[in-house]
């Protein structure tokens, strides 16, 4: 969905890679920290892997360094590029590989409609500080993964594996079962609803 030649090279993206980019309109909660430490909620209005749109009540200036924490993206930097009327646009520095995730987790969240994750129509879903995790099989053997996104009945994590609709698995300390496979990797949906307590390693 998303192609360019910058997301190969390097680190940072010019003016023109980003315009070559496709933006994709999303509407994202999240919450972001500027240079001086000030935090705040924000939304993603629409971005690429090149780009971000925020609307926020924060006001960085011109080239200001930002982070953000981003639901079903995780943490984005980058530094200011322009102020809208509601925001401003941030440009997101990263390697070519972080792009390539980026461009298949957008495709990924354009088309979640289509996905039928039982989690998007039942329960809110929790941006995951600590993303980095195992899953965990039956017979013990353990796969490093990321949490894409969490919530009280399921996650959606990226890992190279795909193990088979309906395998048991195990996912910090809930279990759960495989019932979804996408470009990223699955969705796991837990076996019993999930406190929000017992989700803290990850919050």
């Amino acid at each position: 969905m998303f192609t360019s030649q910058a997301s190969q090279t390097g680190s940072a993206v010019s003016p023109a890679g980003r315009r070559a980019f496709q933006r994709v309109s999303v509407s994202l909660q999240g919450r972001l920290m500027l240079a001086n430490y000030d935090e705040y909620v924000c939304q993603v209005v629409d971005m690429s892997p090149g780009d971000v749109r925020f609307a926020c009540a924060g006001r960085p200036g011109p080239g200001e360094k930002v982070i953000a924490y981003i639901d079903h993206l995780g943490r984005l930097e980058g530094s200011t590029i322009k102020l809208t009327e509601d925001g401003f646009v941030m440009s997101i520095v990263a390697t070519g590989r972080k792009r390539e995730k980026l461009a298949a987790q957008l495709t990924w969240i354009a088309n979640k409609h289509e996905l039928g994750l039982p989690e998007d129509r039942r329960h809110d879903r929790l941006t995951p500080r600590q993303t980095r995790t195992e899953l965990v099989l039956e017979d013990g053997r353990r796969y490093p993964c990321r949490l894409m996104d969490l919530s009280l009945s399921g996650a959606a994590i990226d890992i190279d594996i795909r193990p088979p609709i309906g395998t048991a698995v195990r996912v910090g300390n809930m279990r759960g079962r495989v019932v979804r496979h996408f470009v990223e990797g699955v969705a796991i949906e837990f076996l019993t609803l999930q406190s929000r307590e017992a989700l803290t390693e990850f919050l």
